[in-house]
């Protein structure tokens, strides 16, 4: 019988394409992490993993075998976590990638909360605009806008849709003028924002049956979302943002939003697993109380 750390070593391994980083999750060397494979290996008589100095990928074997151990590892963590949650209540690793506005300004106050809910759980936070690769980083879930670029993915709803908004402060509005109509933004000063390596500056509205998509230009421009936020507040020029990341912004009146008989490009926010086994217990009541969370601030 396989050591349930020989198992969780060749999971990182094959999720991570490195023995360096497997090692690093689970606070091993990498020493260890290469003789735990290699033992698991001689126990079964077949390689799980074709090895090369540059490259590392898993064999046909390795790849029938890799689906029942993440089947089998899940069934034991469920049934450890049945136990264990009726006199201690959830506990383990909450591995969360987030975008970083959200993060930052509304994600870390609510995980306050959900911890105090939750005292047993640990949580592990990175916050990036890039896109993590929840394959290969030791990451296990994903906050996402936007349809998932990988269907393989699992996508548990937070939010079905949840709108982009135009958005300045009340100083840069004071002195340059409130735009009454999206077509207007030409004569802006919008607020760039990185995607995929390229401007977003094409920004679409829709009201009733009618859509208009604008193409903008600026002298900001960032790869980082809470960036443009702050530029924003700073009255620099006009953002496009999700609600969710100015929400309490323009409740306070530190920003405004413009044309409101338009809507703004709508996607859904969506927590992303790898796989169906991982949506553990833990992942399930984040979700809920995410959900609960957004809807409010939604309102």
């Amino acid at each position: 019988m396989s050591s349930i750390l020989d198992l969780e070593i060749f999971v990182r391994v094959a999720d991570s394409g490195s023995i360096s980083a497997a090692a690093r999750a689970l606070e091993l060397t990498p020493a260890a992490a290469s003789i735990a494979l290699k033992r698991l290996e001689t126990r079964l008589g077949i390689r799980l993993l074709a090895r090369s100095t540059r490259s590392m990928r898993l064999t046909e074997e390795g790849r029938r075998y890799l689906d029942s151990v993440r089947l089998a590892l899940a069934t034991l963590a469920d049934a450890e976590q049945a136990l264990k949650q009726s006199g201690e209540g959830l506990n383990g690793v909450l591995q969360l990638a987030a975008p970083s506005d959200f993060g930052r300004n509304v994600l870390l106050p609510w995980l306050d909360d959900f911890k105090r809910a939750h005292p047993n759980i640990r949580l592990q936070l990175l916050l990036n605009d890039r896109h993590a690769d929840l394959f290969r980083e030791t990451v296990d879930i994903a906050l996402r806008f936007g349809v998932p670029s990988d269907s393989t993915l699992v996508a548990l709803p937070i939010l079905p849709t949840h709108r982009r908004v135009a958005c300045a402060s009340p100083d840069y509005l004071a002195r340059h003028g409130t735009p009454q109509d999206p077509t207007e933004l030409g004569d802006h000063s919008a607020l760039l924002y990185l995607r995929n390596g390229r401007p977003y500056n094409s920004w679409r509205f829709n009201r009733d049956d009618e859509s208009v998509e604008v193409e903008v230009h600026g002298d900001y421009l960032s790869d980082d979302g809470e960036v443009a936020r702050r530029w924003a507040l700073a009255g620099h020029g006009i953002a496009y943002k999700a609600w969710l990341d100015v929400a309490e912004d323009v409740r306070a009146g530190r920003l405004r939003t413009l044309f409101d008989d338009w809507h703004g490009e709508s996607v859904p926010f969506n927590l992303l697993c790898p796989h169906r086994v991982q949506v553990s217990e833990r992942v399930k009541v984040l979700q809920a109380f995410l959900r609960e969370r957004c809807a409010a601030l939604s309102r």
